[in-house]
């Protein structure tokens, strides 16, 4: 295989952090078949000498993707590139529309919407330097006075208002539509985890239950990331369900 290093550049100038930058590349190396199934990687130390980067960002790159799915680490024997990948799509519909399709009375408890500095993964999704301001949203959403889903957003500022009257009455995606955004495509991680207290008290589950996880960066019509969300919903009330189709 070709060295590392002629695969693979880093930007440092970039807003997108060095381990993001890496794990992209190494995603489309694997999905394009440069990397094939069963491919043995370097160890960590090794391959972050060949990049020129620290362990700690050679570790996250790795890791992003085995919490993928496309890379395992396996004792005695390295890291891998994982075969057989599977790919599920989901319809790029929002909870609140969904909610309203089946007739399922959604209400919106919003807790809390404010200015923050974008994290590492915030700012890789949005595309903006790590530490810059994005705008923050949390809200709880319930179907038929239930409460299924605890939403976490964060969006560019400038991008559009956003009250805690406008969000309790539509769905972000109808906001943003309204305010003249061509939403057109998202990338999304479905998974499950367990409920911290909070997130249990706030969804009237038990400690501890089980909970279906989410993650969406969505962008408009011009590739522009303008959404990133991380979801939480009652596995107990809630499910996805999806279409496939054979080749």
């Amino acid at each position: 295989m070709e060295p590392f290093a002629n695969l693979i550049t880093v930007d440092r100038s970039s807003p997108v952090p060095l381990y993001f930058q890496v794990a992209q590349q190494l995603q489309q190396l694997i999905e394009t078949g440069v990397l094939p199934p069963g491919t043995r990687l370097s160890n960590e130390i090794a391959l972050a000498d060949e990049l020129g980067l620290s362990r700690p960002t050679m570790r996250q790159a790795m890791q992003h993707l085995v919490d993928k799915g496309l890379l395992a680490r396996k004792r005695g024997v390295g890291t891998q590139v994982v075969a057989d990948r599977i790919r599920r799509h989901v319809e790029f519909t929002s909870l609140y529309e969904d909610l309203e399709r089946d007739e399922r009375h959604p209400r919106t408890e919003v807790l809390s919407i404010e200015v923050v500095p974008a994290d590492s993964a915030v700012a890789a999704a949005l595309r903006v330097a790590e530490g810059s301001d994005v705008v923050a949203v949390e809200r709880l959403r319930y179907a038929d006075d239930q409460p299924i889903a605890l939403m976490r957003n964060h969006l560019p500022t400038g991008l559009l208002e956003l009250t805690g009257e406008l969000l309790a009455e539509a769905g972000l995606y109808q906001l943003l539509r309204r305010s003249g955004i061509s939403l057109s495509s998202a990338e999304q991680t479905i998974g499950a985890r367990r409920a911290t207290a909070a997130e249990a008290r706030l969804l009237e589950e038990t400690r501890g239950a089980t909970l279906l996880t989410m993650t969406r960066t969505a962008s408009d019509d011009a590739g522009r990331p303008v959404e990133f969300g991380t979801h939480v919903y009652r596995a107990s009330r809630y499910s996805f369900e999806m279409t496939v189709a054979a080749r």
